[in-house]
């Protein structure tokens, strides 16, 4: 057989060669900007994802790049990226918890955990059918880690549907099951448990939506398609607060299913039927129960004198009531972040974000973004490193590296977090584990 010509590598070969060094080249570029990134986010102190995160083993990494086009959030900010070879989380703050990686990578490299080292994350301990360590007491959405709506809404119906399999219909308890919170995962199981037929009643503190009803005025909340019980799959990929609880309050409507509003647990205690849960208005007996509560729980405070002035709230609902006023924003979550830029927007408003930290660790790019923009716009006062001291009915006193600052106050938002429900929960009987990264 007569040996390849020159004519042959030519035309075959050196077009193969090439495009193999282009490719070569064009995936250490990306390495090069994407260490680049992780860099800068670390530098900057952005190391702690919100809730549930990936962690990579590099060992079973092949680096096929999968779980960075999966990630939902990569297409606005980088998450997830490949760094000599090996996929890696290079923008903690900015990840969602969606899980589409781990669903992506055919080499079984990723694992899902809440939690890091530094800081540790409460989660009730549940098998997967969403059963506590109490027999018969059941957890879906935001309480369990899942704080994404697609989430929510799949493990409210599926947890559910775990209940009515266990239901004995003769059962001598009133109730097959009490839903506790109208929220995404409440709202879908209570949809649910109304299409099987099965004896519920749903109790909600506040208002349908849960924590999405206390989302500032035209927030983006996103979602993606997900089936919702008695109506069928949910279209929406990108979506304000008032049409997504508009269209939540449609299907309420149209489906007749009933939520008993302002309705708070108080407690929750083993009885011979079951379980017997007193609220603020009524007292129930149930063979199951159903928590989609949130995590955030009671507000924390500040613990400051003057705290308790009415000017003084913990959650930013409209932010057009605060035109033409002096507000102080506490906190540097996203929730801080996005109360302080969109009180910032109206006409007359001056705003002064404060926070104890020199960065914010905690927030997504976009809302760091808009706050840098704000800040360079005039629109903004940010007081890095500072802590409120006290509330006059006129003023607020804050102190920043040593020096204490009076400034003209008539609205003040405290977005500290809350303080979480563990000590129900454990007061119920369930068992609770602090996460430090694991699964």
């Amino acid at each position: 057989m007569m040996p390849p010509s020159s004519d042959f590598y030519l035309i075959y070969m050196l077009p193969i060669l090439l495009f193999w060094m282009l490719y070569v080249l064009n995936k250490k570029r990306k390495s090069k900007r994407n260490l680049m990134l992780q860099t800068e986010e670390f530098e900057a102190g952005l190391t702690e994802p919100a809730s549930l995160h990936p962690v990579i083993d590099p060992a079973k990494c092949m680096g096929c790049g999968t779980c960075v086009s999966a990630c939902p959030e990569g297409h606005n900010h980088p998450v997830l990226g490949l760094i000599n070879g090996k996929g890696q989380l290079i923008a903690p703050t900015n990840c969602i918890g969606h899980g589409a990686c781990k669903t992506a990578c055919p080499f079984d490299a990723i694992t899902l955990v809440f939690g890091t080292e530094k800081r540790g994350v409460d989660i009730p301990v549940l098998d997967p059918s969403y059963e506590t360590s109490m027999p018969g007491i059941y957890i879906a959405g935001e309480l369990g880690g899942m704080g994404l709506i697609r989430n929510a809404i799949e493990q409210g119906y599926k947890a559910m549907d775990s209940i009515a399999a266990t239901t004995d219909r003769s059962h001598q308890a009133p109730l097959d099951v009490l839903i506790v919170g109208a929220g995404p995962a409440g709202f879908s199981a209570s949809l649910r448990a109304m299409e099987k037929k099965m004896r519920a009643v749903t109790v909600e503190q506040e208002s349908l939506g849960g924590t999405v009803y206390q989302f500032p005025r035209g927030k983006l909340v996103m979602t993606s398609s997900v089936l919702l019980p008695m109506y069928g799959d949910m279209k929406f990929t990108e979506i304000t607060k008032e049409k997504l609880l508009k269209f939540w309050h449609g299907v309420e409507k149209k489906t007749a299913v009933k939520i008993n509003y302002h309705e708070r647990v108080e407690t929750i205690t083993a009885s011979d039927t079951g379980y017997t849960v007193k609220t603020n208005q009524n007292s129930y007996e149930t063979k199951t129960v159903l928590l989609c509560i949130g995590r955030r729980g009671t507000p924390r405070k500040l613990g400051v004198d003057g705290e308790d002035q009415s000017k003084v709230t913990y959650r930013l609902i409209d932010p057009e009531q605060y035109r033409n006023q002096h507000v102080l924003v506490v906190g540097g979550g996203d929730s801080a972040l996005e109360a302080a830029t969109s009180i910032a927007d109206e006409p007359g408003t001056t705003v002064t974000l404060s926070y104890r930290s020199g960065s914010f660790g905690r927030a997504k790019r976009k809302n760091r973004e808009r706050i840098d923009s704000a800040v360079a716009n005039g629109r903004l006062n940010l007081m890095l490193n500072s802590n409120v001291k006290a509330f006059t009915k006129e003023s607020v006193s804050i102190e920043q590296q040593g020096e204490r600052i009076e400034i003209p106050n008539d609205a003040a938002i405290i977005c500290a977090g809350g303080i979480l429900p563990t000590g129900f929960l454990k007061e119920v009987g369930i068992t609770v584990e602090t996460k430090h990264g694991t699964a």
